[in-house]
């Protein structure tokens, strides 16, 4: 009995920690599991960047771009991440409603983003406006130029709250998928809401931006100084103007950045659609 006993325990090949252990050696070297992948991990990281910079009052105030930048980069790791095959198991999961909802999300995101591209082209023409007007003297010129900018701004607020309302509703999805379908589906709405979030802070920050550098009000004082060439106040003046530039010039950097970021939204809601519609 003894030799057959022994046998017995030099039969496994593995270590004797190994066999101490057994649960902790299967859960490590489980294939499949999304914890594991680096593309879910990649995604994460560009989560808690974006988190970062919307909790960075400061940094949502002045860079606009850096912000498009990051939510860019964010679905350009999303985008990665759905080409794996255990994204679509995850999203066809028949106890989770994760791909329709997320579907859902990403058409008012992508509409929302083509509205913020018009919304900005508008406000650039009115700092050009506000700017040509206050240097002319030309009061009813800067009139029309302040009601388009507020115009403008309407339309930004509705977007953030638009896209806010989006985020929160991704935020209290109740995934009730098997445990490794729902940590893919969990991190792929959790993309999804951090897109939102920092969308609506972009909107918001675009809007605040704006109003204080060329509200008709505040700038209105300045046009007798620039109409009788007079210097009263050449410094304030030459500073409402610049401000106006810098206004512009912020708003011709974000063009292109506005352009990626609604291109790569509605790309993901294509590879969405791919992934939710069965091959025929």
């Amino acid at each position: 009995m003894a030799p057959n006993f022994g046998r017995a325990i030099s039969f496994p090949l593995t270590p004797a920690r190994s066999f101490s252990k057994p649960r902790h050696v299967r859960s490590v070297s489980l294939p499949g599991t999304t914890s594991s992948h680096p593309l879910v991990a990649n995604l994460h990281a560009h989560i808690a960047t974006l988190r970062a910079w919307i909790q960075d009052t400061a940094a949502a105030a002045s860079s606009l771009p850096a912000g498009l930048a990051n939510i860019h980069a964010l679905h350009a790791a999303l985008a990665d991440l759905l080409h794996l095959p255990a994204s679509g198991a995850a999203l066809r999961c028949t106890t989770s409603n994760a791909g329709n909802h997320l579907l859902d999300a990403f058409l008012l995101l992508a509409d929302a983003h083509q509205g913020f591209q018009e919304c900005l082209l508008e406000l650039r023409h009115a700092a050009a406006e506000s700017r040509a007007a206050l240097r002319r003297g030309d009061a009813g010129r800067l009139a029309s130029a302040s009601r388009s900018q507020r115009r403008a701004e309407k339309d930004l607020v509705r977007l953030a709250a638009s896209v806010s309302a989006v985020s929160t509703k991704c935020s209290r999805l109740n995934l009730v998928a098997g445990a490794e379908e729902a940590e893919m589906a969990g991190a792929l709405v959790e993309a999804a809401a951090v897109s939102a979030a920092a969308s609506a802070a972009v909107f918001s920050a675009a809007s605040s931006m704006s109003s204080p550098a060329s509200t008709c009000k505040k700038i209105a004082m300045f046009i007798p100084a620039f109409a009788t060439k007079k210097a009263a106040v050449p410094e304030t003046a030459e500073a409402a103007v610049e401000r106006l530039h810098a206004l512009e010039r912020c708003f011709d950097e974000c063009d292109s950045a506005c352009d990626m970021v609604f291109r790569s939204v509605v790309q993901t809601r294509v590879a969405l659609l791919n992934i939710m519609t069965p091959t025929i």
